[in-house]
């Protein structure tokens, strides 16, 4: 799938460094990624597969973790690379199967949750996820950790609008849940069409009014009495989980 040189990309001044074997691996097994630069330490040097004419510094561990935040598990190697280029929205739902699921985050900002979305929409066979551009976490090193190499494979569409972004996806056939803990339906009773948006609002807010009067339904994970709710990203992948059986 063609990504697009639209602001992500071709805009951002910041090259991020991303760091961990699974996270490095994958962005160097990404053809769409361009790396810039890697440290390593000689171990790690050994068995990952840099491409030749990729500039390499062999340094120690210490200073590879001076590179990154405070105790980030680098596990001995670090990459500079661009950020990727901007999809369209219209070219992932273009590319849909006649049954697909696909993740919307309203103002999801965290990157370890927004990284272990894209784990589990990776691991479930979602097509992508939809953020919105302003609200939420640029690529970065604890994104793509979190992400533990789904960044790199898993189709992310940023748009300026969701609203309208949501009005888009119902255009393409996709039923639109949202999920609620007030909601009266389960999850379960509000599958059901072939090509389902899972929207997901922030925790606590949770989704905004404007994104709710954008969906088909309004439905709640089953969860028992002795918790009031999960992390977001616990309940995208329950959700993820339940869409995939369905």
């Amino acid at each position: 799938m063609a990504r697009k040189n639209k602001s992500r990309g071709g805009h951002n001044p910041n090259r991020p460094r991303l760091w961990g074997k699974h996270a490095v691996a994958a962005a160097l097994d990404n053809p769409e990624r361009r790396v810039l630069k890697a440290w390593a330490t000689r171990d790690a040097a050994g068995f990952m597969q840099f491409p030749p004419g990729l500039p390499l510094v062999i340094a120690e561990a210490p200073d590879l973790g001076r590179m990154v935040p405070a105790d980030a598990p680098h596990q001995g190697v670090v990459i500079e690379v661009e950020p990727l280029e901007d999809l369209w929205l219209g070219d992932v739902l273009a590319e849909a199967p006649e049954r697909a699921v696909l993740l919307v985050l309203d103002q999801v900002t965290d990157p370890h949750n927004v990284g272990a979305i894209l784990r589990s929409a990776a691991a479930f066979g979602a097509i992508g996820i939809v953020t919105q551009d302003r609200h939420s976490p640029p690529e970065s090193g604890a994104l793509a950790k979190a992400a533990s190499g789904a960044l790199e494979r898993m189709p992310w569409v940023r748009v300026v609008n969701l609203a309208r972004a949501l009005e888009e996806i119902a255009e393409a056939g996709f039923w639109r849940i949202g999920l609620a803990g007030e909601a009266k339906d389960d999850l379960k009773t509000a599958l059901g069409p072939p090509r389902v948006a899972l929207v997901l609002g922030a925790e606590g807010p949770g989704m905004r009014s404007n994104t709710r009067e954008h969906c088909d339904a309004l439905a709640r994970l089953p969860i028992g009495g002795g918790m009031e709710s999960l992390n977001v990203s616990n309940a995208a992948a329950v959700a993820l989980y339940a869409a995939s059986i369905a």
